[in-house]
C-alpha cells in the first residue's frame, strides 16, 4: 500500500546512490523498490537506468528520482529535514554522516548534505528550551543558539542556567 503522503528527491542520476547512502546514514531505514527504465521508453532513457529508489527512515517514504538536468530542481533552504536527537552523540553521529563526502557545515544546526539538501540536526532539549515561559531563558538560550554551527547541548544548557 502507497503512502498517503511521501517525500520525492530530484535527481540528475544519482537516485539509486542517494538512497543507499541515506540507507546507511539513518537507523531504523530500509531500502524499497528500485524501478529501472525498460526497453524503447523515453528518449533520454537507456534500459535498466534507475529511474526511482524507494526508502524509508523511521517508516517515512521517500522517493529518489532520476529526472535528469532541470532548471527548477535547484536545492534551496526553504524546505529542509528536522532530526530530533536524543542528545549529543546523536547529534554528532548525524553532523559527521551528513557533512562528510562533500557535505557543507552551516549554521544554528544546520548541514547540506553532498547533494545539497538541508538538514537540521536538533537535540529534543532545545525547543524545550526556547519555548520557556521565562522568556530571558529563552532569549539566551536562543542567542547561544544562533552563534553555534553544530549545536551543543551543553552550551545550550550554560545558556539557559544563565
Amino acid at each position: 500500500m502507497q503512502d498517503k503522503l511521501t517525500t520525492w528527491l530530484w535527481f540528475e542520476t544519482e537516485a539509486e546512490e542517494a538512497a543507499r547512502h541515506y540507507a546507511s546514514v539513518f537507523r531504523n531505514t530500509q531500502i524499497g523498490e528500485i524501478v529501472r527504465a525498460p526497453g524503447g521508453g523515453e528518449p533520454h532513457t537507456t534500459e535498466g537506468q534507475v529511474l526511482t529508489a524507494e526508502f524509508r527512515i523511521e517508516g517515512h517514504q521517500f522517493v529518489c528520482l532520476n529526472g535528469g538536468p532541470h532548471p527548477g530542481a535547484a536545492r534551496t533552504d526553504s524546505i529542509s529535514f528536522q532530526i530530533l536527537c536524543a542528545d549529543q552523540a546523536e547529534v554528532d553521529e548525524y553532523w559527521n554522516k551528513l557533512s562528510a563526502d562533500g557535505g557543507q557545515e552551516v549554521q544554528c544546526g544546520w548541514v547540506k548534505d553532498r547533494y545539497g539538501f538541508s538538514w537540521q540536526i536538533v537535540p529534543e532539549i532545545l525547543p524545550r528550551l526556547m519555548a520557556d515561559p521565562d522568556r530571558a531563558k529563552a532569549a539566551r538560550v536562543t542567542a547561544a543558539m544562533m552563534k553555534m554551527i553544530k549545536l551543543d547541548i551543553a552550551g545550550l544548557e550554560a545558556a539557559a542556567r544563565g
